[in-house]
């Protein structure tokens, strides 16, 4: 290896270093003293921000992944193409994440494989569990054909290549399912959530803003891997998907206010309250100044400019979801809840993990292009490549 091929760590890195010594810390902690010595979670708050960000944001900024293999494999928009490996690594990531961010927030972690023997076909924490474990299995399996192709597994990449369509088509079902009934834990407490959330509609509300942040990550991971490594997405490929961000945000937001109008609390997001306050802040944040911008030609043409907006989106949809989880339910229990800097730092040593495997794999897998996958044919015999071989004149 010649010297200036050598790891030279900077600044960035000695940062994840550090960020993993203090998760490192907690860890240990959490698993020794308990969840009462690391966080601020109670009786009256027994979900904080490792459900409401490491769960609720981590499974719907990852909801790229089904959005674009449906378009791709399903729906034949092969322009999308260029994106999915990159879309599926997101998702992969995050699913793995999700369930590392599970083990800290149980009780008792070691009972996380109950939902597979124990059914409970009526609760919605058991379906979220199955389809969970089944999503991120459908994940590993596109996720390997990166594997096979680095390796060069003809044989095995050719096998992955042909289940892809079935793969694709169990993931979308089976995202569909999880994604809406994660709103679905919160149809238990009517009393509880504050009424500019609550709503029977919640589940399809948490499928529509998945679509919306997943598609602003897709955004948001580009830009962040051109600056870092410099393979991005092109710009007409970019503003494709910022075209179908525009048209979810406008679905989303769409049915949002009909259902505040619908059910008479839509006076109540405008009544200067404390909830009505996050509310505006999230809408305004999360749906419409991105599709402000978006509308802007000079915005739509410009990569840099649009990652400005795909991260709106993904702030919109972070406070969307701790709206939800948080804020919402402050009132009813009287109290506030500020998650402990312990919290954090699990929460941002899971973050930095993310990113930094994400980079990795760019760098050592066939992420950013898609290669053409080989049939196994047999050789052709040597007089059929002699007649090959023959030029044909008109």
């Amino acid at each position: 290896m010649r010297r200036d091929e050598r790891f030279r760590p900077g600044l960035w890195t000695y940062l994840l270093f550090v960020i993993l010594a203090a998760g490192a810390a907690v860890t240990v902690l959490r698993y020794w003293k308990g969840l009462g010595a690391v966080t601020n979670l109670s009786d009256r708050f027994p979900w904080g921000l490792w459900v409401g960000f490491d769960v609720l944001c981590g499974v719907g900024l990852a909801a790229g992944g089904f959005t674009i293999t449906t378009a791709v494999y399903v729906f034949n928009l092969k322009r999308f193409q260029p994106i999915v490996r990159p879309t599926v690594l997101t998702a992969f990531l995050g699913y793995i994440l999700v369930a590392v961010g599970l083990m800290y927030d149980l009780g008792k972690p070691w009972n996380i494989w109950h939902p597979m023997v124990m059914w409970n076909p009526r609760s919605p924490m058991f379906e979220v569990s199955w389809c969970v474990m089944l999503y991120l299995t459908v994940l590993a399996l596109e996720f390997s054909g990166m594997v096979f192709e680095r390796l060069g597994w003809t044989r095995a990449l050719v096998v992955q290549h042909a289940a892809t369509v079935p793969l694709v088509i169990a993931g979308a079902i089976i995202s569909t399912l999880h994604q809406s009934s994660l709103g679905s834990f919160y149809l238990i407490m009517p009393a509880k959530l504050h009424p500019i959330w609550y709503t029977s509609l919640l589940p399809l509300m948490f499928y529509l803003s998945a679509i919306a942040g997943g598609l602003a990550m897709i955004i948001v991971e580009s830009r962040l891997s051109s600056r870092a490594l410099g393979r991005g997405l092109e710009l007409p490929l970019l503003a494709s998907i910022g075209k179908a961000l525009f048209v979810a945000l406008g679905v989303y937001g769409s049915v949002r206010l009909a259902d505040l109008a619908h059910r008479g609390v839509l006076s109540q997001a405008f009544s200067g309250s404390r909830e009505a306050f996050f509310f505006q802040l999230e809408f305004a944040i999360g749906v419409i100044l991105p599709m402000a911008l978006r509308a802007v030609s000079a915005v739509r043409r410009n990569s840099g400019r649009l990652y400005g907006a795909a991260l709106l989106v993904v702030a919109g949809f972070i406070m969307d979801r701790l709206n939800v989880s948080i804020t919402g339910l402050e009132g009813a229990q009287g109290g506030r809840y500020a998650p402990s800097p312990a919290e954090g730092i699990v929460t941002l040593m899971l973050v930095a993990i993310g990113v930094a495997v994400f980079g990795l794999a760019v760098r050592f897998l066939p992420v950013m292009h898609h290669a053409e996958v080989p049939e196994l044919v047999s050789e052709p015999a040597p007089a059929a490549r002699a007649l090959q071989a023959v030029p044909v004149r008109s």
